[in-house]
């Protein structure tokens, strides 16, 4: 069996190369939670579902956004083995407000 901080390091090599890499990703103040739902076994093939929890504008820096994503990692029979809440630092995108 793989160890649960081994299946945390794929995760976030997963998630960076295929989310953070994707937008204008700045920094992470860190991880909320984070549950090994069930061991990762040789052989089995990972997945990752990510969806964002919540987003807001930074209070101090309004040219960056706080975004709160969860993130669930499936084995090949669509089982959770992994569970966490991570907190990213993005760049805003330049909103253009339209004449009222």
């Amino acid at each position: 069996m793989a160890s649960g901080w081994h299946t945390c390091s794929v995760t976030m090599r997963m998630y960076a190369d295929h989310y953070v890499s994707k937008v204008a990703g700045l920094a992470s103040p860190g991880i909320n939670e984070l549950r090994w739902v069930q061991p990762v076994r040789p052989d089995d093939s990972l997945s990752l579902r990510a969806t964002v929890q919540d987003a807001r504008v930074s209070r101090s820096k309004p040219d960056r956004g706080l975004v709160t994503t969860g993130i669930e990692v499936l084995n090949q029979h669509g089982q959770t083995v992994l569970t966490m809440s991570a907190m990213n630092l993005f760049l805003r995108r330049h909103v253009i407000s339209r004449p009222g």
